[in-house]
């Protein structure tokens, strides 16, 4: 028997502390948390239900396989659409909004969010994870627009991500910190097992895809070449580096012990007429929030994701997030370049 505190228990709590609330955004919570074990047990099981592998392959009965991340697109919005929270979501999967469908009440907020992030790691059997974010709509939740979702990181009421490891885990803030909750399979209830996760300030380990290193912009290979240089070098210690290409992944550990996480601006992103590499809404700003919410820090090289205007709903940005100090040293960098 547990007896730690279930991820409902805790988001009833938390809420109670605030005037006015309604029970609403607590309940809308709890879908997510059912979509993320939906997927969490679609993850597991991967290779067996033959959900692994590309879309547009067909199995024996001739039937067309669908990716595991267009499936977990489909489990969040058949999760979210029919409780009445929500006025519309976004997700990364989905090139326009999906606003709720006129047979479900509407409710007061918008939920953004990338279905499985990291998913080219699937095949090999490296964790994956689902990024989310709330919003309130804006303008009403009649004719939910675009343009509702375009809310700088600032305005965000919760986000968090699920991870999908050798144990299910989900990180959460509701702008009172962060906290870890871990998936008991034997009740199937996501317990408290991380309270009030807290990033190290400083860190000697640092994740980037060095192969890029020639397209870099002058501040971030200069915080590079530093880290490489090791006790020889300006810093006078060594680094480890580390590289997923999982971006929940790459988060939870530095939650879990600190680090810094870079997906910069290079020559080569600049040259597509992209703004970066990974999206704003369904990536950046959740993670960010998490990251500023456990004493790190979030930048796209030379200003705060979090203050960052969205224009659209896919824009993509640079990012580095991670333990403070090291965040501030390479915003220092790009101030003096």
């Amino acid at each position: 028997m547990h007896n730690g505190t279930t991820i409902t228990q805790f988001i009833i709590e938390e809420q109670r502390q605030i005037a006015g609330a309604t029970g609403d955004f607590t309940s809308l919570l709890n879908d997510v948390v059912t979509a993320c074990k939906v997927i969490s047990d679609m993850v597991n099981h991967g290779a067996l239900v033959g959900v692994l592998g590309s879309a547009g392959t067909e199995n024996v009965q001739g039937e067309t396989q669908k990716k595991l991340d267009i499936l977990s697109n489909e489990v969040f919005i058949k999760s979210n659409e029919w409780a009445g929270h929500l006025a519309a979501m976004a997700s990364e999967e989905m090139d326009e909004i999906y606003p709720i469908p006129i047979q479900y009440p509407r409710g007061k907020y918008l939920l953004t969010f990338d279905p499985l992030d990291g998913s080219s790691n699937i095949d090999v059997n490296v964790s994956v994870g689902t990024i989310f974010s709330i919003l309130r709509c804006p303008g009403g939740n009649d004719e939910p627009t675009e343009r509702d979702f375009l809310q700088a990181g600032t305005q965000q009421v919760a986000a968090g991500y699920a991870l999908y490891g050798p144990s299910t885990m989900m990180v959460l803030t509701t702008g009172n910190g962060v906290n870890g909750f871990t998936l008991d399979q034997n009740i199937g209830e996501f317990i408290l097992t991380h309270p009030k996760m807290q990033i190290p300030s400083d860190t000697r380990e640092f994740a980037i895809n060095v192969s890029n290193m020639r397209f870099w912009e002058p501040p971030v290979r200069r915080y590079v070449q530093e880290c490489l240089d090791g006790k020889e070098g300006p810093r006078g210690e060594d680094f480890n580096m580390r590289w997923i290409a999982s971006m929940v992944a790459e988060v939870h550990r530095i939650l879990t012990r600190g680090g810094i996480f870079m997906y910069p601006m290079d020559s080569k992103i600049k040259s597509k007429g992209q703004g970066g590499k990974l999206r704003l809404l369904y990536e950046a700003n959740p993670m960010s929030f998490v990251v500023e919410q456990a004493g790190g820090g979030s930048i796209t090289g030379d200003e705060r994701i979090l203050e960052v205007q969205p224009e659209s709903l896919h824009q993509r940005v640079p990012v580095i997030l991670g333990s403070r100090n090291e965040v501030e040293r390479i915003l220092g960098y790009h101030k003096d370049s």
